[in-house]
């Protein structure tokens, strides 16, 4: 069964140099050759710019961990393909030992507040950008700020029309509320929350509300389900994360609106039963076992996230 992931944060132990990611290691939960092993066919990772080189420095970080990128991929010799167009996407899909890479920046500093920085990142192979993290930044206030009541800046209008036009993938993890609506409002094309799960559930600033869920339906979005306890349960375990899953499903009527969005090496330790990504098959046997037909399974797996990167790139 076809599998995608929208958001891992596995380059952040590349560019601490803990481990690489060409060759099979038994550190962290994401690594190439696992990817290929437990059947992963699209991985979206995500450049996490830390606090650290917020607001100053953002750009650079963002820039060297692009480098970092290429030379994970020019080192894996093949298993990996970056993937920035739709014909690639196509290629990869249709090549049984392919495994593909979409690159992403988690945290909207990165453009310190210039659009043809903007431009400049599509041009490195950039294809998704979370806008914010927690924080405010020049595009919008993150969860962190929900108190404020802020949504997006001009310049972060001016973002998501521009990205809008180039093909990038609008990602609202992490964004304030406010900013979530303004997105919705404004964006012609689909957006993602590519890590999140569901408020009804369990009640976490992150989680999505029952109408925010349904505002993705309405615009052909997608909600990422997240592996990452915290937004989980007070007792994560892989039933409790099938409770968010079952909640978007029932609320909207049907599986057209959830993909996985793991958050692999993006906290630790994860719920038992997902430890690292060669366990992501369980979850399959676990949607079986529960009656989930098998095409609902299919999109929830892969097909929802490769067709919203079909109708964006």
């Amino acid at each position: 069964m076809l599998i995608a992931d929208a958001h891992c944060d596995s380059m952040l132990d590349v560019i601490r140099g803990v481990r690489h990611l060409y060759t099979a290691s038994s550190k962290g939960h994401v690594d190439f050759p696992r990817l290929r092993e437990a059947g992963v066919k699209i991985q979206v990772f995500a450049l996490f710019i830390e606090s650290i080189y917020k607001p100053n420095g953002a750009l650079k970080r963002a820039l060297q961990m692009i480098s970092a990128f290429f030379d994970e991929v020019e080192a894996a010799d093949g298993l990996v393909e970056h993937i920035t167009t739709t014909s690639q996407l196509e290629k990869v899909l249709l090549d049984p030992k392919a495994v593909g890479a979409i690159l992403s920046i988690e945290g909207g500093e990165a453009l310190e507040g210039d659009i043809r920085v903007l431009d400049c990142l599509y041009r490195l192979g950039v294809r998704s950008i979370g806008l914010t993290w927690n924080q405010r930044n020049q595009i919008a206030d993150g969860v962190g700020e929900r108190d404020t009541k802020g949504g997006l800046t001009r310049f972060g209008k001016e973002v998501v029309k521009r990205m809008n036009e180039l093909g990038m993938l609008i990602d609202l993890a992490h964004i304030s509320e406010n900013g979530f609506w303004d997105v919705i409002n404004l964006s012609s094309k689909p957006v993602i929350v590519s890590h999140a799960n569901c408020q009804s559930v369990f009640m976490h600033p992150r989680n999505l509300s029952n109408q925010q869920i349904l505002a993705l339906k309405e615009t052909k979005g997608l909600m990422g389900i997240t592996y990452a306890p915290e937004y989980v349960s007070e007792k994560p375990s892989l039933d409790a994360l099938i409770k968010h899953i079952d909640h978007v499903c029932q609320l909207t009527g049907c599986a057209d609106l959830v993909c996985l969005g793991s958050d692999f090496d993006g906290t630790n330790p994860m719920i038992p039963g997902l430890e690292e990504v060669t366990k992501v098959p369980a979850l399959i046997k676990k949607l079986e076992k529960l009656g989930y037909k098998t095409q609902d399974i299919e999109k929830l797996m892969g097909e929802n996230l490769i067709k919203i990167l079909k109708a964006t790139l």
